[in-house]
């Protein structure tokens, strides 16, 4: 597929934004399903983005910086991929093979988010010295560049694959064998499970494993609606909210063992 002008012009654009998303998290630009969806918008293509962003989104939810480690850039993986499912012109059957492509390119814009990260550190030098001057405009302005970087950390890598154009990368994704393309499908499916699996694990606690569990069994009855799922959870966050207050109470009056951090924790155990 050929794009023509003003959508290259936002294609770009919109890279740019999940970029600067990507530091800012105002308007989550930057994540998956957001950012393929206008992609797909833009282009004519929004039910396969759609799908792309979705499935991507599943795999992105386990990625998150924890202390000093950087999580893979989502931004980018969503960016590329989508341009590339765009160019590559095969609707829902290019989704598996860009899914795939996707999580190498989430550790490539690591790299990059790395290099602009380490760039960023000589800048907040000269917003101090600036700071000491007094000068406000030039620490405004500086920040501005910052921003601007990380739009482009995303932006740069956008306009190269639209520059290869639509042909290469047709070609490529046509000539992919059977057993290559069965493949990543198969592993773009288990990507999502290991992304899932990784929130889960951050999350998991003795106390919060019952609640998933009457999830995941409600989940499996096809006559509960979403709406039906969606005010059982309500009901059981407000459950575990009140559980929690019992737990304060009880910690304030002295009962039971020592705090452990997690309110109905306490209440099992002093129970």
């Amino acid at each position: 597929m050929e794009l023509n002008f003003i959508q290259v012009i936002l294609v770009m654009l919109i890279a740019f934004l999940a970029g600067m998303e990507g530091i800012l998290d105002q308007f989550h630009f930057h994540q998956p399903v957001i950012a393929c969806t206008l992609i797909g918008l833009v282009t004519g293509n929004l039910i396969p983005c759609l799908i792309l962003g979705g499935t991507l989104q599943m795999i992105a939810l386990g990625w998150a910086n924890i202390g000093a480690a950087v999580a893979p850039d989502a931004a980018l993986a969503s960016i590329a991929s989508a341009i590339i499912l765009v160019l590559g012109d095969q609707g829902k059957a290019g989704i598996s093979s860009a899914i795939a492509i996707a999580v190498p390119l989430a550790v490539a814009g690591l790299l990059l988010t790395i290099i602009v990260r380490t760039l960023a550190t000589g800048i907040v030098h000269i917003m101090d010295a600036a700071a000491k001057e007094g000068n406000f405009r030039k620490i405004e302005m500086w920040q501005w560049i910052a921003i601007a970087m990380q739009g482009l950390r995303i932006a740069i890598p956008a306009g190269l694959i639209l520059a290869i154009g639509a042909g290469p990368v047709k070609d490529m994704l046509t000539a992919m064998p059977a057993w290559l393309t069965d493949g990543l499908a198969i592993g773009g499916g288990m990507v999502v499970a290991v992304g899932y699996a990784m929130v889960i694990n951050m999350m998991a606690t003795k106390e919060v494993w019952p609640f998933f569990a009457i999830g995941f069994v409600l989940a499996t009855i096809s006559q509960i609606t979403l709406i039906g799922l969606g005010a059982i959870g309500l009901a059981l966050a407000l459950i575990y909210l009140a559980l929690s207050k019992q737990g304060n109470s009880g910690n304030g009056n002295g009962g039971g063992g020592g705090n452990t951090g997690d309110p109905v924790g306490d209440i099992i155990d002093n129970y």
